[in-house]
């Protein structure tokens, strides 16, 4: 079996639909305090799949984020990668090669590295976590899924982390489908609502920097409506001045709708190679009668298919229909535009010095 991984500038990277992991993710990153670093990455397929011819391989780059904890440690953060995704029953042996590999091109003081992993979550395709109603219960407890995990790994050092960082849970669109046949697969109050922007004289357009300063005052009161952590203006500049611009790149539209000049609802879109992404959405608490965001989430999706992407990400929403869940207000508006729900392994970690980790997860727990 053969996992190696060479040092390559993150500008130097292929073009994927995987946004956290191309070049303009790693610019971002550096902007809030990251160090990225870059690698090409080859494995012999037998790591991936149980019965894979030993002598094929495969490459990837692969964007890792270093994060300092203090002068003296730090961590290594992987988001939404690898991209290769294996069987099931090789998913530890995979991590468990890749961070081993990994770890002495790495800082000497990295205590271990993160994976936050697109992977299809393996017991969302199980019938026993859904309920009578066909909602995912969610996964079992950590230390089950741990066991699972780390199958066929020679040191069982896979732990799931105590939280998840980016979204685990996300409603994708196909954008094979003709327009039509997406205003047919929303919900009913959805379409109507959609109409209803139209008739209201709801205007979507594109705008960019001269513009922050509305997008940043329908954050706050989004935000402040819903008790989120609030970042500076600086943070969503950042993002407009980080992409390419270009179809092998990242392309970034902030999309605002108004009024009779009025801004009710913004949103940051996305686009990486054949996916769009609904990244940043703000609204107005004034005049939601207007169904702007509709409008807006509407005009992204057309503008996402025309640009030629064949899929776009909702980037977040609950996991299920239960009420009582911090995203299930966002989970039934995204739901409602015909998306299929889909379920990601989320962060596993991989501990180099397990005493620093255990510290360093504490000191998570109480954040």
């Amino acid at each position: 079996m053969i996992c190696d991984l060479e040092p390559k500038e993150i500008e130097e990277f292929k073009s994927t639909s995987i946004l956290p992991q191309t070049p303009f993710w790693g610019r971002v990153k550096e902007n809030q305090g990251f160090v990225p670093q870059g690698f090409e990455l080859t494995i012999s397929k037998d790591i991936l799949y149980a019965d894979a011819d030993p002598s094929g391989r495969m490459s990837e780059d692969l964007l890792v984020l270093i994060k300092y904890i203090d002068p003296y440690t730090c961590f290594a953060y992987v988001p939404y990668g690898p991209k290769m995704e294996p069987s099931f029953e090789n998913q530890g042996l995979f991590l468990e090669y890749l961070a081993n590999s990994i770890q002495p091109k790495l800082p000497a003081n990295c205590i271990f590295i993160r994976f936050d992993l697109a992977w299809e979550n393996q017991w969302a395709v199980e019938e026993e976590y859904f309920d009578e109603s066909g909602n995912w219960v969610g996964p079992p407890p950590n230390q089950t899924q741990e066991y699972r995990v780390n199958f066929n790994t020679e040191n069982w050092n896979l732990q799931k982390s105590i939280s998840d960082n980016l979204p685990k849970n996300t409603f994708f669109l196909d954008l094979r489908l003709s327009e039509e046949e997406l205003l047919s697969n929303m919900r009913f109050n959805t379409r109507y609502n959609v109409r209803k922007a139209n008739r209201k004289g709801i205007r979507v357009r594109e705008y960019g920097m001269e513009h922050l300063e509305d997008w940043y005052r329908l954050y706050l009161d989004t935000a402040t409506r819903h008790h989120m952590q609030i970042q500076n203006q600086d943070f969503f500049s950042t993002i407009l001045k980080n992409q390419d611009n270009g179809k092998k790149g990242v392309s970034v539209k902030m999309l605002m709708a108004d009024r009779d000049g009025e801004f009710l609802s913004s949103m940051f879109l996305v686009l990486s190679k054949e996916r769009g992404t609904y990244l940043y959405g703000a609204s107005t608490s004034q005049k939601n009668h207007m169904m702007a965001s509709y409008a807006l989430q509407w005009e992204s999706i057309k503008l996402s298919k025309n640009w030629g992407c064949k899929e776009y990400d909702m980037f977040g929403s609950a996991p299920n229909l239960n009420q009582s869940h911090p995203l299930h207000g966002v989970h039934i508006y995204k739901k409602g535009f015909g998306g299929n729900l889909y379920h990601r392994m989320g962060c596993w970690d991989y501990p180099f010095d397990q005493k620093l980790y255990d510290i360093y997860q504490m000191q998570e727990v109480k954040k």
